[in-house]
C-alpha cells in the first residue's frame, strides 16, 4: 500500500496539465488587465502616504518577501513533499499579494488605503524579488533544484515576464490616473470586475478541462495548501503585532501576506514548466482556497467591535 502511495506521489511530478497556447495568451491578457484595473486606482499620494510610515513598509516587505519565502522553505524541509509540489509552494510564496486583498481588507474593516498602497509597493518589489526568491529557494532544495536544472530556467526571462504582466500595466494605469483622473476612475470601475471575472472564467475552464487530474491528485496538496495559507496569514498578523501596528493595520498586513497572487504563479508555471502537475494543482487550489479563507477571516473580523481600534 505504501509503495502504491509512493508511486502515485511520484506520478504527480510527471503529470502535465492541459492548457493550450490560446489559453495561456488569454491568461496573460487577463492578468495584465487585472493589474491595470488595480493601477487605475493608485495615485502618487498612496506612495507618499506609505513612505510617511516607514515602519509599515518595513513590516510589509519583511513579511511578504523575506519571511514568507523563508518559512515556506522551512515547511518544505519539514514536510518533504514531492518535488513539483515543493516547487509550487516556493512559487506561490515568491509571488506578491493578490489583487483581491484590497477587497478582503475593506470587508474585514481593515485599512483599505494602506492595502492599496502596499499592493502597489509590493508589485514594484515583486518585479525583482519574485524571480529572485523563486530561483534562490528553488535551487537551495536539491529535489526542486533538479527540476530547475532539467528545464534550464532563465532568470532574466522570468524577470521579463513578471515586468510584462505586473510592471507595465502598473505604470500605464498609474500614468492614466495621474493625467486623466476622470477617465481612470470610470475605467477602473468597469475594468476591475470584468477583468477579475474573465480571469476566473479562464481558471475555471482550465480546471474543467483537467477535472479528472485535479480530483485524482487534489488530496496530495489539500492539507499542504491549508497549512501554508494559515502560516502566511498568521505570519502577517504576527509581524504587524510585533511592530505594534494598530488592529486595522494588523488585519491589513495579515491579508496582504495571506492572499497571494497565485494567478501570477499559475501563469509562470504554464509559461516555464508546461503546467507541471504538482506545481499547477497546488497553485490552482491555492487560488481557490485563499478566496475562501480570506472571506472567512474578513467576515469574522468585520463583526469584531470597533472599540479595539
Amino acid at each position: 500500500m505504501d509503495q502504491q502511495c509512493h508511486n502515485a506521489m511520484q506520478e504527480i511530478d510527471n503529470v502535465q496539465i492541459n492548457f493550450d497556447a490560446n489559453g495561456l495568451l488569454l491568461l496573460n491578457v487577463a492578468l495584465a488587465l487585472v493589474m491595470f484595473g488595480v493601477a487605475l486606482g493608485i495615485t502618487i499620494n498612496d506612495f507618499k502616504n506609505l513612505f510617511k510610515q516607514p515602519k509599515i513598509i518595513l513590516a510589509g516587505i519583511l513579511s511578504q518577501f523575506f519571511l514568507l519565502p523563508l518559512l515556506t522553505f522551512g515547511l518544505v524541509i519539514l514536510l518533504e513533499p514531492e518535488p513539483s509540489i515543493a516547487l509550487g509552494m516556493i512559487m506561490v510564496a515568491a509571488c506578491p499579494g493578490g489583487n483581491i486583498s484590497n477587497f478582503m481588507t475593506h470587508l474585514a474593516k481593515g485599512n483599505t488605503a494602506l492595502s492599496i498602497s502596499l499592493t502597489a509597493c509590493a508589485t514594484f518589489f515583486a518585479l525583482f524579488m519574485t524571480p529572485f526568491n523563486f530561483q534562490f529557494y528553488g535551487n537551495l532544495y536539491e529535489p526542486t533544484s533538479n527540476i530547475l536544472k532539467t528545464i534550464n530556467l532563465d532568470f532574466l526571462e522570468l524577470v521579463k515576464v513578471v515586468i510584462l504582466i505586473l510592471g507595465i500595466p502598473l505604470i500605464c494605469g498609474m500614468y492614466i490616473r495621474f493625467t486623466q483622473e476622470k477617465i481612470a476612475l470610470r475605467l477602473s470601475k468597469l475594468l476591475k470586475p470584468i477583468s477579475i471575472v474573465v480571469f476566473l472564467i479562464i481558471v475555471v475552464v482550465a480546471l474543467l478541462n483537467n477535472m479528472d487530474i485535479f480530483f485524482e491528485y487534489i488530496h496530495y496538496v489539500f492539507f499542504i495548501v491549508l497549512g501554508h495559507n494559515f502560516l502566511a496569514l498568521s505570519l502577517g498578523y504576527a509581524i504587524a503585532r510585533l511592530f505594534k501596528l494598530s488592529l486595522r493595520d494588523q488585519k491589513t498586513l495579515a491579508i496582504e501576506t495571506g492572499i497571494q497572487n497565485s494567478g501570477l504563479g499559475l501563469l509562470l508555471i504554464f509559461t516555464f514548466f508546461n503546467g507541471l502537475g504538482g506545481m499547477a494543482i497546488l497553485a490552482a487550489f491555492w487560488g481557490i482556497w485563499h478566496i475562501i479563507s480570506g472571506l472567512l477571516i474578513a467576515t469574522y473580523w468585520s463583526k469584531q467591535t470597533l472599540e479595539k481600534y
